[in-house]
Order: C-alpha cells, then structure tokens, then sequence
C-alpha cells in the first residue's frame, strides 16, 4: 500500500488508507524510508479528504440557502413551486 501511486476511489477509502497508514506510522511497522513514503501518501490523503469535505460543505450551504427554505405563501393552489428543470 505504501508508496503506490493508486488513484482515489472516494472519501470513505481515503479514510481508510488514511487510517491504515497512520496504525501503521504509530506501530512503527515501517522503515525509515516507508515512513517517508508513508508520510507523503498521507498528506496526498489527507489534502483530497479535506477538498471533498469542503465540496460537501459548499453543497449543504447551496441546499440550505436555496432548497431548504421555507416556501412563501402564495394566493395560488397551495402548492410548492415545481421543481422541474
């Protein structure tokens, strides 16, 4: 696992790896040089789980601030605007 160059699957599997890789660092499984390449995969990780995250945040934010408020009353059939698009 250490020192491939894989591709991200997603958030959940970063975490993991994250995880993994850190047991590992704090078990002091790893040679110097593993701990190295360890460390760089790590901070690779942990930059692409923080992005996600905030894309997530910035999406919560856009569903709060539009979707999520409350519909004003209007004199018509009572009924939610249409959503279509």
């Amino acid at each position: 696992m250490v020192g491939k160059t894989q591709k991200t699957q997603g958030f959940e599997s970063a975490m993991s790896e994250l995880e993994q890789i850190v047991a590992d660092m704090e078990a002091g499984k790893l040679s110097l040089e593993d701990s190295l390449a360890a460390y760089k995969r790590g901070a690779e990780l942990l930059s692409f789980c923080r992005t996600r995250l905030e894309d997530a945040q910035q999406q919560v934010r856009v569903l709060e601030e539009g979707v999520l408020k409350d519909f004003p009353a209007t004199g018509g059939s009572g009924q939610p605007p249409s959503t279509s698009s």
